[in-house]
């Protein structure tokens, strides 16, 4: 698909995402409603006001960990750093929409919504919003830091929670994006002939999914193990704004945590780790069928698509995750969706890894079919 019907749909899917946050941001101060509590429980009030804060104008909901954006709001320094606090949502909703449309034009451009691929498509968009949300919030985390009058203190730590913080609310709104964004994309493809596909031999495109998986695995196995995970979290010193650097490395390198069985039951603890498993299979065949959805394989084609992939991965282990534990029976229906969102920052950054891994063995794969005998291919394509 040309860059001049990609536009289109990706304007449209950015303009949405971005409504559909303020919406919600907005809707916050509605859970504070006496009649509220009629429709709600109050953990399921807490757990919605918690979703929904990030996205708030209003300073006196708790946007950041650990309270008020600014403070209490009778007090002078609610209304000195009003104005801050309002600047850092601005150019948190900026991001938002400037980072989504770069990343729909490139997937609308790489896996356009024809001949098969449209279920990919709405994947792809729906796994991009958690990232644009992500990328959001810690961009625009300073001046929200700031406007609680204490940006000096513990700032890594703050960066930290404010990464992890924008929440299922991101999940539920990609997903209505990604919908109507794909369904414009048909409508601007129309007319327009498919690129011509080559085929790969399966041997590669499952060599690039193992490479790429092993370096998804290496955060979820290797780093997010507990003795790893906590060597990481505090054997990294520092001083001044630059202490305490451990809350930060551990958003943005772990997928996940985990230990031995220990004192728990056996089959619990494997029913835990299947979990995980599946993350890793999810991403595994995602890698798989990458190759043959995008009309060339361009390094930020394959990196956008890896980082789509581990998204996709985190959605379905963490709602497996939730199925299991048992928590929605004690904390009510609406904390069967709170863990989704949960580890985004990490998967960006092994996902542009896992991408550059799998983009770096495809290509040697394919220069050595091309110095040698071509192998059978079994529908997986790319275009050179």
């Amino acid at each position: 698909m040309t860059y001049r019907r990609a536009v289109i749909p990706a304007l449209v899917g950015g303009l949405l995402i971005t409504l559909l946050l303020w919406w919600a941001g907005s809707s916050a101060q509605a859970l504070q409603l006496r009649g509220a509590g009629g429709v709600f429980d109050i953990d399921s009030m807490n757990e919605l006001r918690r979703w929904l804060a990030p996205w708030s104008y209003d300073p006196s909901v708790p946007s950041l960990p650990g309270g008020p954006a600014g403070g209490d709001p009778a007090s002078g320094a609610a209304t000195r750093y009003t104005d801050l606090y309002r600047t850092g949502m601005q150019i948190r909703f900026v991001v938002v929409f400037a980072v989504f449309v770069a990343g729909a034009l490139l997937l609308v451009r790489r896996i356009p919504p024809t001949r098969g691929r449209t279920p990919a498509t709405v994947l792809a968009l729906w796994a991009w919003g958690p990232v644009a949300g992500t990328l959001a919030v810690t961009l625009s985390a300073p001046w929200l830091i700031a406007s609680r009058g204490n940006g000096s203190y513990r700032l890594l730590p703050q960066l930290a929670g404010v990464a992890a913080s924008s929440g299922p609310v991101v999940v539920f709104v990609s997903l209505v994006t990604a919908l109507l964004t794909v369904a414009v994309a048909r409508v601007t493809a129309k007319g327009e002939e498919p690129a011509a596909r080559q085929s790969v031999p399966p041997r590669a495109a499952r060599l690039a999914a193992s490479v790429g998986t092993a370096a998804i695995a290496l955060s979820l196995v290797v780093l997010s193990y507990e003795r790893v995970a906590a060597a990481i979290q505090t054997s990294f010193g520092g001083s001044g704004l630059l202490s305490e650097p451990g809350d930060l490395l551990r958003q943005w390198l772990l997928l996940g945590g985990w230990s031995g069985p220990g004192t728990a039951p056996l089959g619990d603890w494997l029913l835990y780790r299947a979990t995980d498993a599946l993350m890793l299979a999810v991403v595994w065949w995602a890698l798989r069928l990458l190759p043959g959805m995008l009309t060339r394989t361009t390094v930020p084609g394959v990196v956008a698509g890896a980082i789509c992939a581990t998204v996709l991965g985190l959605l379905v282990s963490r709602l497996l995750l939730t199925a299991i534990d048992g928590t929605v029976g004690v904390w009510g229906p609406v904390h069967l969706f709170s863990r989704l969102g949960e580890g985004v920052p990490a998967a960006v950054t092994f996902g542009v890894v896992a991408g550059l891994a799998a983009f770096v063995k495809l290509r040697l794969a394919q220069g050595r079919r091309t110095a040698g005998t071509p192998e059978g291919s079994d529908g997986v394509s790319v275009t050179e």
